[in-house]
């Protein structure tokens, strides 16, 4: 019982990482990469989607992203969302295709989005903590129930400290790896 618990709660705590993961690469360094922009809403006729559904994007150089819309037709919607999203880059439109020039980050730019990296990874914190909470919560409605003894109550909550750690040190471990990046020139 405590070891299906714990399973569950490691399947839960590693979606929270994976998450953390997703969110990470949507934060702009020096480099251009694809994950920058897949996210970027686009409204199209009338629907918010994720531009990595109505386009393709590649990386050609380091300080440039290419994205060639699979409709033509969207290339203004594709631009405005751009302009409108906080990635403050301004899209270069051909008629077939978006060039986006990625400039070099100054140094009060990487100490932004250092900031916003501690945000996310202290949200991340939160939410591997609250996934613990909730599994010490179950571990406690066995122990009442008398599904489980004191002892196997006991060795679950030390289990799940140890794995909470574990997690916790993987999300500081991911902060870590973006904050080199950005601190790259």
């Amino acid at each position: 019982m405590i070891k299906d618990l714990l399973h569950e709660t490691e399947d839960k705590m590693k979606k929270a990482i994976e998450a953390l993961e997703a969110d990470l690469r949507t934060i702009r360094t020096g480099r251009a990469t694809p994950a920058l922009v897949e996210r970027v809403m686009v409204n199209y006729y009338g629907v918010p989607t994720p531009l990595e559904q109505l386009a393709t994007i590649s990386a050609p150089e380091p300080q440039l992203l290419t994205i060639r819309p699979y409709d033509p037709g969207s290339l203004k919607e594709i631009e405005r969302a751009i302009l409108s999203s906080e990635l403050g880059l301004t899209p270069n439109n051909d008629g077939k295709l978006i060039r986006l020039v990625i400039p070099r980050l100054t140094q009060e730019r990487r100490m932004e989005l250092t900031k916003v990296v501690h945000k996310r990874v202290e949200e991340a914190r939160v939410s591997v903590r609250n996934i613990r909470r909730d599994a010490m919560n179950d571990i406690r409605d066995f122990e009442k129930e008398k599904l489980i003894t004191e002892d196997e109550a006991e060795r679950g909550r030390e289990d799940l400290q140890k794995l909470t750690d574990r997690y916790i040190a993987k999300v500081d471990e991911s902060g870590a790896r973006k904050e080199k990046e950005i601190a790259e020139v």
